[in-house]
């Protein structure tokens, strides 16, 4: 076969076949690792960088998944386009050919992927190992084939790749058009390259070593891609293994760009590997948890890593996390809102500031009215410029922030934003001017956009904490100007959307047109998922709206929503009614959380703990999700029940390597995001914030600490908490019924305040003692301790 040498980038001179690769199994041999089950083998695995990610399945196949751009989701991405739809490899001998498409088994570690692969026939044993880098836009792929038999074996190995150079989601609206892939193969260096007819967007793949043979030819899958591949003759000595490296690197700006990520990958392997692993490990090291429920401690080290996973770069837009993996690759307002409050709390803050830093600007150049944007693609475009629930909740994201970092610059930078966004809330979503905006909160239910319960309870707190920010900047009259709303607002809401009848608050204010339409469309739900419970109280409820009509908007407890539970988690419910309704937010649970929406509870919701059969079309229609669950264990804590909030997180936590070793999906047990952003809030906050009961201020280089611990530990240490330029750790024992507290800090001079609910304790190290009920150790140069109220 002969190809045409189509671009000029093919005559320039990189490195070829010189450097001995470095074997990935050997570094990462000490790292953490989980093995999947074999029953998820055909479901999505990812390994991630923070310019590459890497999406297929488990058994080591690469099929078309994903509905957002549909099939298209897997794959090989360089935001904001895609590389390679897939690859595969082939072993063939002189009697057989065999795809290495069905692994028997897949082990995830923090930054790769394996998937193990046995030729009983061949008496081959194969390892291939996927590695992402960070700051560089490729990937590697490496094979480790080991001969288990007696004789030489005498093989050829074909490596395939399939490009699908396309733009990501959106990419129309900022002129991306997708063009038919071209494929040239430099015989002198080893590679092959592809690039776009149209575009400067190119890929580039070859191994560290030249091959015997090369190919091209169509792509078999959907789009403009083309398929190529490279074969080696292989002789393996019985007892003895042959590893072979495939480089791959991409770029959507240019060849030369390309050429430079691979001539560096090609150097620089190890030190990736091994930089990358002790990223890794630091992470690891920062909000250490250790406690004797060992499953959700180890969820929550994963967790971290998760975290780490969800950061995109795209240079020429920004820095930010993302919601999830495969579908919500992108920013988003209000997963970033929640989710940045748990990165702060387990010290990965570069994220945080980037991520507000990519939200605030292009929101500001989008809407210009302090409206913060629901959903960007990565290619800049804005597809929701904003529900409501989203601008609120970026004002108390700045100053849970503040609370860790104590830089007022940083307020300064985003308090002008945050007044717009509420001036804007309130002059043009509050048509009646009583306080609760209207529109789209976190339901996107359809018709769901009157006076929703989560956007006056998220309104409630951004005037709170706004005031409190404002005074930090001097601000007084605003603060008290915003410091009256919020109380206002707190009182309307224990008032205006509390029903005793149901024990619950109000899933939303509306009329009673709203109402009724709103119950139509629900019983429909109810029925088509055959929750005839559901179907029997809704039409109670429209018989009852029928018979009692009112000209006036009243509260209406409908969906039994999850985010009726909002006034707990943000610890705005009075006492009394939380009580009441954190016992009627049980009701609408199952083995792994809380359900988004009440109403779609069966009577076998307690008691199975199997996969989630979503439908065909994706839906989160009876789903239960992380974000419930976590919401619902911070409410529990905030009214002083740490063993009701356990028992959510460990609910939550068996949706951990249910289907991804490693990772926890969004909707529990196994369906939607196989790793999504938030739940690092739902697992971070109760244990960090609450359990531990740390709560910064570093502004006053100060931290109260406030623990309440589930009954259940006798034990519990959080190692290595930053709070501003302070280092915080606590362990904790319970040794003969004394509550033993030992608190440690880098800088002396911090003040540390201990709140207990009890007034007899004993203190050591920097105080005197007092009695032997419970013992607080302390570095700190100022201890105080105070009884809770």
């Amino acid at each position: 076969m002969k190809i045409n040498l189509l671009y000029l980038c093919l005559l320039l001179n990189i490195s070829v076949f010189s450097q001995e690769t470095p074997v990935i199994s050997e570094i990462l041999k000490d790292s953490p690792a989980i093995k999947g089950k074999a029953e998820y083998l055909e479901s999505p695995f990812v390994t991630a960088g923070n310019r590459s990610y890497l999406v297929g399945h488990q058994d080591g196949s690469f099929p078309e998944i994903g509905w957002h751009i549909e099939g298209e989701m897997g794959g090989l991405w360089n935001h904001p386009i895609k590389l390679l739809d897939g690859f595969e490899a082939e072993i063939i001998s002189e009697s057989d050919t065999i795809t290495l498409d069905k692994a028997i088994s897949f082990t995830n570690y923090p930054v790769a992927g394996k998937q193990d692969f046995k030729l009983e026939g061949l008496g081959l044993e194969i390892e291939r190992w996927q590695f992402i880098p960070d700051d560089v836009q490729g990937a590697i792929i490496q094979y480790k084939i080991e001969n288990k038999g007696d004789e030489i074996k005498d093989l050829q190995f074909t490596f395939k790749a399939f490009s699908d150079l396309r733009p990501t989601w959106l990419g129309d609206r900022t002129g991306m058009k997708d063009a038919a892939d071209k494929a040239a193969f430099n015989t002198n260096e080893g590679y092959w390259i592809y690039k776009d007819s149209l575009n400067p967007w190119s890929a580039i793949f070859r191994a560290d070593r030249r091959a015997d043979s090369f190919d091209s030819f169509p792509s078999k899958y959907q789009g403009l891609g083309k398929g190529t591949s490279l074969t080696f003759n292989l002789t393996i000595q019985a007892g003895t293994s042959e590893i072979i490296t495939f480089f791959i690197a991409g770029s959507y700006n240019s060849v030369s760009e390309n050429l430079k990520s691979f001539h560096y990958l090609n150097k620089n392997l190890e030190k990736e590997i091994k930089g990358k692993r002790d990223r890794y490990n630091a992470l690891a090291s920062r909000s250490k948890l250790s406690i004797p429920d060992k499953k959700l401690q180890e969820t929550f080290e994963w967790l971290k890593y998760n975290s780490a996973w969800l950061v995109q770069e795209v240079p020429e837009i920004g820095t930010g996390i993302t919601a999830g993996i495969p579908d919500y690759p992108w920013w988003f307002g209000v997963d970033s809102e929640y989710a940045l409050k748990g990165y702060m709390a387990i010290g990965q803050t570069d994220p945080v500031y980037q991520t507000i830093k990519l939200l605030e600007s292009v929101s500001m150049a989008v809407n210009g009215n302090g409206r913060i944007i629901h959903e960007m693609s990565t290619n800049g475009a804005v597809f929701n410029k904003g529900n409501i629930n989203e601008t609120p909740q970026f004002a108390s994201l700045i100053w849970e922030v503040y609370k860790w970092n104590g830089d007022k610059e940083f307020l300064k930078k985003y308090l002008p934003t945050i007044e717009k966004g509420l001036n804007w809330l309130m002059t043009e979503n509050d048509a009646n001017k009583n306080l609760f905006p209207d529109g789209f909160g976190m339901m996107e239910i359809h018709g769901l956009d009157s006076e929703m319960i989560d956007v006056a309870v998220y309104t409630q707190k951004a005037f709170a904490d706004a005031s409190k920010i404002a005074s930090e900047l001097g601000k007084n009259e605003l603060s008290t100007e915003y410091s009256k709303i919020a109380a206002e607002l707190k009182e309307k809401i224990n008032t205006e959307f509390w029903s005793e009848e149901f024990g619950s608050y109000a899933d939303f204010i509306g009329t009673d047109e709203q109402a009724l339409r709103l119950v139509e469309d629900a019983i429909i739900r109810a029925d088509t998922l055959d929750k005839p419970w559901s179907v029997k109280e809704l039409k109670t409820l429209k018989e009852h709206i029928i018979k009692n009509p009112s000209e006036k908007s009243r509260p209406f407890v409908l969906h039994h929503n999850w985010v009726v539970n909002t006034p707990m988690e943000m610890n705005i419910a009075d006492p009394e009614k939380a009580k009441i309704a954190l016992r009627t937010a049980e009701k609408f649970t199952n083995p792994f959380g809380v359900f988004v929406t009440g109403i779609d509870r069966d009577e076998t919701a307690g008691r199975e703990e199997t996969s989630f059969k979503g439908s065909e079309v994706f839906s989160y229609t009876g789903a239960v999700m992380t974000l419930p669950t976590g919401v619902l264990a911070i409410a529990e804590n905030n009214y002083g029940n740490p063993a009701k909030a356990l028992d959510y997180l460990k609910r939550m936590s068996k949706t951990f390597s249910y289907a991804l070793p490693g990772s926890m999906y969004e909707v529990s047990p196994d369906y939607g995001m196989i790793t999504q952003a938030w739940n690092i809030y739902s697992c971070a906050i109760p244990i960090i914030q609450q359990f531990f009961g740390i709560q910064p201020m570093a502004s006053e280089r100060k931290v109260t600490i406030k623990p309440q611990f589930p009954s259940e530990w006798d034990y519990a240490s959080l190692e290595n908490v930053s709070v501003g330029d302070n280092n915080i750790s606590i362990h904790y024992k319970k040794i003969d019924g004394k509550f033993n507290l030992e608190i440690q800090q880098d800088n002396e001079d911090w003040q540390i305040e201990v709140l207990l609910p009890i007034q007899k304790y004993e203190t050591s190290g920097k105080t005197e003692s007092l009695n032997n009920q419970i013992r607080i150790v302390s570095s700190s140069s100022e201890l105080i301790i105070k009884q809770q109220n």
